[in-house]
């Protein structure tokens, strides 16, 4: 639980090696094997049964699979916890303010329009608030406007569903 919780610690691996009288570095191939075992079968809230079945091929003695069993009967909420707590907390949209500018002449070309949107665009992220200020023309802001649409009818797909439920297990 320790490596789960804090990360890689080569000091303990060294220790364990040492006592082991192996190397080192199979001691830290064994725990992130171990604890890549236990992560995602509480990430995908793998029951008691299908776990012992998942850990039969691996070559273990009946008394360390009980353990190891154990160990993930003991410490799933924990770890599911730590997972949660892990998770990436992305800036996301807060506001939108924008202006419509449209040049009429200019000394040189007195028949051109030129227009022009400036956004101003707020978002936050973990209670921080940033401005953004954006430019473009109207034909890029289409073309923004489309792709965003596209992604949006993408994430309503039936695939998109399937790995989104798949994800947020």
């Amino acid at each position: 639980m320790e490596f789960i919780r804090k990360g890689i610690n080569n000091k303990m691996y060294l220790i364990a090696a040492q006592k082991l009288s192996v190397d080192a570095e199979t001691v830290r191939h064994g725990v992130e094997g171990l604890m890549y075992l236990l992560a995602e079968s509480a990430k995908l809230m793998v029951t008691d049964i299908d776990f012992q079945d998942s850990i039969l091929t691996l070559g273990f003695s009946d008394e360390m699979k009980k353990e190891l069993l154990r160990f993930y009967v003991d410490n799933c909420k924990e770890i599911r916890t730590v997972q949660s707590e892990m998770v990436m907390d992305l800036p996301h949209y807060h506001n939108l303010e924008w202006r419509l500018d449209v040049e009429l002449a200019s000394r040189s070309l007195h028949h051109q329009t030129t227009p022009s949107l400036l956004l101003k665009l707020h978002t936050e992220d973990s209670g921080n608030k940033t401005t953004q200020l954006l430019e473009t023309d109207p034909s890029n802001l289409l073309h923004m406007t489309k792709c965003l649409e596209g992604a949006l009818a993408e994430v309503k797909s039936q695939h998109c569903r399937r790995i989104m439920r798949n994800i947020n297990k």
